[in-house]
């Protein structure tokens, strides 16, 4: 069974930088995509970037140039660096393992999320 846990949120101003990790354990041959996604107040879940396999990656419009994810396979351990930090940023980050090519929010298995919160 895949289980994930995340770290690394914390309160920041705007303009500072995050880094979050999410260490994943158990067998994750049938979840071999990985996710980050946030959650605001009041608002749908959205997906900020992901990462397949082959280490092809993609990133949400509003996540461009300023985030990045990576993965250390050795560590089992997912990343998503924040740079330029804005208040719109502010949600809980999640990070998921799904099968590759299904719907990540709903065959995703998810961890418990981390803060992030972006004072102006």
């Amino acid at each position: 069974q895949v289980q994930l846990v995340e770290s690394g949120g914390d309160s920041v101003p705007a303009g500072h930088s995050l880094r979050l990790s999410c260490v994943v354990s158990g067998d994750t041959y049938s979840h071999d995509c990985m996710v980050w996604a946030r959650q605001a107040p009041g608002q749908e879940r959205e997906r900020v970037a992901s990462i397949d396999p082959d280490g092809s990656k993609f990133y949400a419009a509003n996540a461009k140039a300023r985030f990045f994810i990576s993965k250390d396979n050795a560590k089992k351990t997912l990343y998503l660096q924040m740079n330029s930090l804005q208040p719109d940023d502010t949600a809980i980050y999640y990070c998921a393992a799904y099968p590759c090519g299904t719907w990540w929010e709903r065959f995703g298995v998810w961890g418990q999320g981390t803060q992030v919160t972006v004072s102006s």
